[in-house]
């Protein structure tokens, strides 16, 4: 892994906007629902019970997409949630499934990126992401600014796709670019960034078995239920990089080489 230390990929904000303008987010959806992350509702529970989500806990969800994650855990603990995303599509999506579910008093969303949260400090109990930190292009900058937003003892709580073994370069150039990642951090990677910054890790979990089964389901889905409706709608020629793109995700899972991981970190007091 340590050949890709430092590495980036020329994957900006403005790709992955365009990705989840178009029909790839629609494709997400599609293989992962509304949640648009490995394991839905269920990742979603065992994720604010670790971070003990309660009625009076602020939430900040960061790259919140179609907002399902923030309007389970209002719906499930009557906590306020804020989205922060940086596509219009999805802000406007989200807002529109939440006003339909009677919970736009619980759930507000806002426009931004993660590098630059639109927030004062110590505004958060909570800052949380599923999935989906993987796109931003400086995971130190947005661990840097997710512990300024945060209240003093405040968790952050977060999984994301993770690089968890050595690959080719090639291999490394295709996985990353066919998802628009500009680099899959490592967990410990997270692990020491946070620790840089002053959090207590509570906790880190290696979930990549899990991963590598959630991608042959979403290949399998893919490649069965899914294609003839993908090729009417899209062109052949989508769904063929869907399915290229996919089975070298499979293949990386099965050899170790990509998973998926969990976090939990404090703030310090002050």
């Amino acid at each position: 892994m340590a050949i890709h230390k430092g590495k980036r990929l020329d994957f900006t904000i403005a790709d992955v906007v365009e990705v989840y303008s178009g029909p790839g987010g629609i494709l997400w959806e599609m293989l992962m629902g509304e949640q648009i992350h490995v394991g839905g509702d269920n990742e979603t529970t065992i994720l604010a019970q670790k971070a003990s989500i309660k009625k009076n806990t602020s939430v900040l969800d960061v790259c919140s997409a179609l907002g399902g994650p923030a309007r389970q855990l209002a719906g499930t603990y009557g906590c306020k949630v804020t989205g922060l995303d940086a596509t219009q599509k999805m802000i406007d999506q989200a807002i529109a499934r939440t006003a339909k579910e009677g919970l736009a008093s619980l759930v507000t969303y806002q426009l931004g990126t993660a590098l630059d949260m639109p927030f004062k400090a110590a505004t958060f109990d909570v800052v949380w992401g599923q999935d989906a930190w993987c796109y931003v292009t400086d995971k130190n900058k947005l661990l840097s600014e997710a512990y300024r937003v945060l209240k003093p003892h405040g968790i952050i709580a977060f999984t994301d796709w993770l690089q968890t073994g050595d690959m080719t370069e090639k291999e490394w150039s295709d996985l990353n670019s066919f998802m628009a990642f500009p680099y899959m951090e490592t967990l410990a990677g997270y692990k020491q960034a946070l620790t840089r910054l002053g959090c207590t890790v509570l906790e880190t979990e290696d979930l990549s078995r899990d991963f590598a089964k959630h991608c042959h389901m979403y290949y399998d889905m893919l490649t069965t239920k899914l294609k003839s409706g993908i090729i009417k709608e899209y062109g052949p020629e989508l769904y063929q990089q869907a399915d290229d793109g996919l089975q070298k995700w499979v293949k990386a899972a099965d050899e170790g080489k990509v998973g998926r991981g969990r976090v939990i970190a404090r703030k310090a007091s002050c």
